[in-house]
């Protein structure tokens, strides 16, 4: 009951009936609140005529746009707010709706209001909030304001927009073209984005190639040239390409630095040699000096002798110690072995005599000369060698020339003064362990001395060993004390446990070198048993250390003889085509090894180390030899790219040559150290000047092509600004023609095929034209001849009306070719013989025969005579080419020739005739 009554007094505007509803909202005032909130809710009404209606009194533009996007947006409400905003309906200012205009997201609604709006900034408004390129598109096409739809164009950027663009934008030409014009700046953008990238990524790929490659003369500059032309490029790389750029450059820098590296340590490794070799030469000039000193002495004694094993010890550690590091020169290697020979020769004479000392003594004793001296000559002492002093008594003892024996004393006691000079000024100095060596040797020479001649020197030489006793109490007087230190020592470090082997090693060796240079000074018993028995204490300890120590060392020597042993394997079957620089691979990593196998046992070290210093010799001979060998290569490589430069022959294929000398330049390998770069800058300037010359070729070529299109350009234009009005003016065109082939062949290049295209167009229009000239022309004669076919065809009709047969004469001011004046005679000739039956069927074959040339529309019945003439015109023209003046001058020949012609056919295909002669006539525009 209560619903009811709801509905029985409910306004009108809520009945259940739409219609009644679309009735009341006539009755409702928009103006009154209550009812205009009754208008809006009929606005968002289920039924579209109710919602029309109501919507028709709402003109808030600012109320509708909040109802339409609060989601109750329909047809009707979109409708109302585009007529209100657009400036259809109501009275809304333009700030107000642009305002309005601002706020609106709906592409739907944007659209609409950018194609219906009353005003251009409104229009421009709405088209700034869209952006869908596909809206733009939309306005671009379809807006009626061209400032909205050039600003719509504007924003469309993608390719395929801009596609769309220029084919659908007919409206306005002027948003086509742009859109053209844009398109094919993209594309070409595009492409010459594309190109910038493949010249990237072809100078990525070559950077990245001569990283991987070895290092050669010309690695630094090519890699500079790389990098400058990865500078210069415009694009701008992407992540990918900046690291595999760097990573290429890493690689060509280390390489760079490792040759670098490789020949600063070669340099310092030469210092190092030339070092080596001076220390060599300094220890063998020393032991040289010391051999020298024993020939010029006057005898040879046992200090003499311990001295030289001595010299010749160190000598030898110090000559392996350097032969493990730099081989010896050959020549030093020569003076060495030969002062080695030597010294074996002066101790194997000093092992001779000391076997028959005790011979040659009771021989002295005995006096038996003859045993003597055959025990003097089995010693076979070295001649020039001076003689020990019991060599030298027997000697004396054998020597029976008293001349002799005095001289021999006056050079002795000479000899005896200086050296006791030579004592005094050791004294001056210091020297103890100098004066006292020859002090001894004086003594002995004092003592052989005869009792006369010495008797001046004894006091001298008795005050200069009184000086000698005290310069060794002085030394004993500081030895002492450094004595007790020492014992000290040795003796805590023998209790010492901490240090490890090798530094026990090292400080027991320091002790005992420095017990070793006290000598005997303030030597006694009791401290020389203190020091060894604590050293016999430390070399208990380090036992098994140097049996470990020793083990290595045969390790070391085994590894050293299987290197030897590989070493000597290669050299004695070497590869003739051996690359130097692996040579020279194997010879410093064999060093290395050497070293890396040290130390060896001290009674094999010289002999290994001899025969490593043969093989690197040897080795290193072979590294010299390939290396001169590749040297001379290469000189002929030069030789032959001199040869190359001076033949008479085509840049480009001298340069190719040039090209593939270089690659075998690059397969030979390094020459020599000192001659390869002088030979590279000679080969480099002698492939320079065969590039060079390239070069220039090619810009002689490039300008003779240039000159060749400019001129091809200018027959071009010339020809086509000429428009033939005769056509005898034929000869102008086959002189172009001829001037064309002249000019062939042309520079391949878009350019070329371009002229190409259009200077065939234009010799095709020309000979089209003059062909038409000449049909022209050959028209236009017909009426030239129409007087004396006139004169025949009256002659012709008075002779079929059985009057007389006349003969019809050419007029005077006509000139008749050949053919013409032939078919005039044939004419005359016709009518005298009388009526012919063929003559209309000539004439209609003769109107088909024009109507074909003139390629007018043909009469059905005349078909199948047209296409007879056509096969006929293919059978006569086979193996020749007919032109269609020709073919015209023929017709009108024919026609002339026709005859006698009844006056009634004539006129009934006169007509025609004259239509196909005066089409044929017809010229077509310039």
């Amino acid at each position: 009951m209560s619903g009811l009554l709801r509905r029985l007094f409910a306004p009108r505007w809520k009945h259940p009936d739409p219609e009644v509803r679309r009735q009341a909202v006539a009755r409702l005032d928009p103006l009154l609140d209550e009812q205009h909130r009754a208008l809006e809710q009929l606005a968002l009404d289920p039924d579209a005529g109710v919602r029309e209606a109501a919507l028709t009194h709402l003109e808030d533009p600012e109320r509708l746009l909040t109802l339409y996007q609060e989601g109750d947006a329909t047809p009707e409400l979109r409708q109302q707010l585009v007529a209100l905003l657009a400036g259809r309906r109501g009275q809304h200012d333009l700030a107000t709706r642009t305002t309005l205009v601002e706020r609106i997201e709906d592409p739907e609604l944007l659209n609409e209001l950018a194609l219906q709006g009353d005003n251009q900034q409104l229009r421009f408004a709405a088209l700034a909030r869209l952006e869908a390129e596909e809206d733009l598109i939309r306005q671009a096409c379809d807006n009626g304001i061209a400032a909205v739809r050039h600003a719509a164009a504007a924003r469309v950027e993608s390719e395929a927009g801009l596609y769309r663009l220029a084919h659908e934008a007919r409206r306005d030409r002027q948003v086509a073209r742009k859109a053209r014009e844009r398109l094919n700046r993209l594309r070409a953008d595009a492409a010459s984005l594309a190109s910038a990238r493949e010249r990237r990524e072809a100078l990525l790929e070559k950077l990245e190639q001569h990283a991987r490659s070895p290092w050669e003369p010309l690695y630094a500059g090519r890699f500079r040239h790389l990098m400058r032309e990865w500078s210069k490029l415009e694009d701008l790389p992407n992540a990918q390409q900046e690291h595999r750029y760097q990573e290429a450059c890493l690689h060509c820098r280390k390489v760079i630095s490792d040759h670098d590296a490789q020949e600063h340590a070669r340099d310092a490794a030469d210092r190092q040699r030339e070092d080596a070799d001076q220390a060599r030469e300094s220890l063998i000039e020393a032991l040289e000096e010391s051999l020298e000193g024993l020939q010029q002495g006057d005898r040879l004694t046992d200090q003499d002798i311990a001295s030289l094993r001595a010299q010749k010890r160190l000598l030898a550690t110090r000559w392996q110690a350097l032969s493990d590091h730099h081989l010896a020169d050959e020549v030093l290697r020569e003076r060495y072995d030969h002062a080695l020979a030597a010294y074996e020769s002066i101790a194997q004479a000093r092992v001779r005599l000391d076997e028959r000392a005790d011979a040659i003594e009771q021989a002295l004793a005995d006096g038996d000369d003859e045993r003597l001296e055959a025990l003097v000559a089995a010693c076979g002492w070295p001649q020039g060698l001076a003689p020990a002093p019991l060599l030298q008594r027997a000697r004396e003892r054998l020597t029976a020339d008293n001349t002799r024996e005095d001289s021999g004393l006056d050079a002795r006691l000479s000899r005896f003064v200086e050296e006791l000079d030579e004592l005094e000024r050791l004294l001056d100095s210091g020297a103890f362990k100098g004066a006292s060596k020859l002090y001894q040797h004086l003594r002995q020479q004092a003592e052989q001395l005869p009792q006369a001649p010495r008797q001046p020197h004894q006091a001298r030489l008795k005050h200069l060993a009184a000086r000698l006793a005290e310069l060794r109490d002085w030394r004993g007087f500081v030895a002492g004390p450094k004595r007790d230190q020492l014992c000290i020592a040795i003796e805590e470090l023998a209790d010492d446990s901490a240090p490890t082997e090798v530094e026990l090693d090292r400080r027991h060796r320091q002790l005992v070198k420095e017990w070793k240079a006290l000598g005997d000074a303030a030597a006694n018993r009791e401290q020389s048993t203190r020091f060894r028995a604590a050293s016999d204490r430390i070399h208990e300890r380090l036992a098994p250390w140097r049996e470990r120590q020793q083990a290595e060392r045969q390790r070391n020597l085994e590894a050293r003889e299987s290197l030897c042993e590989q070493l000597e394997t290669l050299l004695e079957q070497p590869d003739h085509e051996a690359d130097p620089d692996a040579l020279r691979e194997i010879r410093d990593r064999s060093r290395e090894q050497w070293r890396r196998f040290a130390p060896v046992p001290r009674e094999q070290a010289e002999s290994v180390g001899r025969r490593f210093g043969r093989i690197r010799h040897d080795l290193q001979a072979l590294i010299d030899r390939r290396a001169r060998e590749i040297a001379e290569a290469k000189r002929d490589l030069i030789e032959q790219t001199r040869e190359l430069l001076a033949r008479d022959m085509p840049a480009t294929k001298r340069a190719d040559q040039a090209k593939t000398l270089q690659r075998r330049w690059r397969e030979l390998g390094r020459a020599p150290k000192g001659e390869e770069q002088a030979l590279w800058r000679e080969f480099r300037t002698l492939c320079d000047d065969i590039f060079a010359s390239r070069e220039a070729a090619r810009d002689d070529q490039a300008q003779r092509n240039r000159a060749r299109l400019d001129a091809m350009q200018a027959l071009i234009d010339r020809l086509d600004s000429w428009h033939p009005t005769d056509s005898r003016e034929a000869d102008v065109l086959d002189e172009a023609v001829r001037e064309a082939s002249a000019l062939e062949p042309l520079p391949s290049g878009r350019r070329s095929e371009g002229m190409r295209r259009r200077w065939t167009g234009i010799v095709r229009a020309r000979r089209e034209r003059l062909a038409r000239l000449s049909l022209a022309e050959e028209a236009e004669r017909w009426q030239a001849i129409r007087p004396l076919l006139n004169a025949h065809l009256q002659a012709d009709a008075r002779c079929l009306a059985g009057g007389p047969v006349e003969k019809v004469a050419v007029p005077d001011d006509l000139a008749l070719p050949s053919a013409l004046r032939r078919a005039h005679d044939r004419r005359n000739t016709a009518r005298q013989s009388g009526a012919d039956d063929g003559v209309e069927e000539r004439l209609v074959r003769l109107r088909a025969h024009l109507s074909l040339l003139a390629g007018g529309r043909a009469n059905r019945r005349d078909e199948p005579l047209r296409l007879a003439i056509q096969v006929e015109r293919l059978n006569e023209n086979l193996g020749q080419q007919t032109s269609r003046a020709e073919e015209l001058h023929q017709i009108l020949a024919d026609l002339l020739a026709n005859g006698p012609m009844p006056e009634k056919l004539w006129e009934r295909e006169v007509g025609e005739l004259d239509r196909m002669l005066e089409s044929l006539a017809e010229l077509p525009p310039p």
